[in-house]
């Protein structure tokens, strides 16, 4: 635990998450989809189930849009300057798009506009890892993950990029080949697994010259998660639960 009170600049990010087991899914506050896409960066392509890009490719059957990685970029650059509601799935080929059955083009439909499934969100012939839904501001992130060990990775990712933005931005006159970045393991984030299930605050801070700390705090059960982050002067006044070093 940390030894003394920390002013809320010292703090380098915070990321809200909460997690429903049962129905796969995990709720943030802090995730960014330019973050996200460059975590899953191994993606064939992006069925787009809900968005305002202009650019996407047409599936005749579907009568959906998607696009391939090629149009990561563009689709991001897009939805930075004209943010607005998203809501996409991964998918390996088009042919399987074809394949879908009424039945789960509804389904799919369905998830779109309530940003809930009514039952599992991933199918055979998509073998599709998540589903992910946000709204404009992203002030709230939904995403529905096939494995756990997506999630775990995930989390880790957010905050091992931000140490690593953190450094290059502190290392002007080091020499790169000198730079041994600390990182957090998926193993460490699933080892607090059942605090996800309550909701918790992540806050990501340096505790020495050359390591991080990543303070979790316990959040109230009817707290409202897209006002966490707006809030945060309040919850940071509250005694971290744990502390992970890095």
């Amino acid at each position: 635990m940390a030894k003394k009170e920390k002013d809320i600049e010292e703090y380098l990010t915070h990321l809200y998450v909460h997690v429903n087991e049962v129905e796969h899914f995990a709720l943030f506050s802090g995730i960014s989809v330019q973050r996200f896409i460059r975590y899953f960066s191994d993606l064939s392509s992006l069925l787009l189930l809900k968005h305002r890009y202009e650019d996407a490719s047409f599936n005749m059957h579907t009568q959906l849009e998607f696009i391939v990685p090629e149009e990561y970029n563009r689709f991001l650059k897009d939805f930075a300057e004209r943010p607005t509601a998203l809501c996409f799935l991964d998918f390996s080929d088009e042919r399987k798009l074809n394949v879908l059955s009424p039945q789960e083009q509804a389904e799919l439909l369905y998830i779109a506009h309530k940003k809930e499934a009514f039952r599992s969100p991933f199918y055979h012939h998509l073998q599709n890892r998540f589903v992910y839904l946000t709204d404009e501001g992203e002030q709230i992130t939904k995403i529905y993950f096939r494995d756990r060990d997506d999630f775990n990775n995930l989390v880790a990712s957010i905050f091992n990029q931000q140490i690593s933005d953190k450094t290059k931005s502190t290392a002007f006159w080091r020499k790169k080949n000198n730079i041994v970045l600390p990182e957090l393991s998926s193993q460490k984030v699933e080892t607090y697994a059942d605090c996800f299930e309550d909701g918790v605050l992540m806050s990501l801070f340096k505790l020495g010259k050359t390591n991080y700390g990543i303070e979790i705090r316990s959040l109230p059960e009817n707290i409202f998660p897209d006002e966490v982050l707006s809030d945060l002067k309040h919850h940071l006044d509250k005694q971290a639960d744990f502390l992970i070093e890095i």
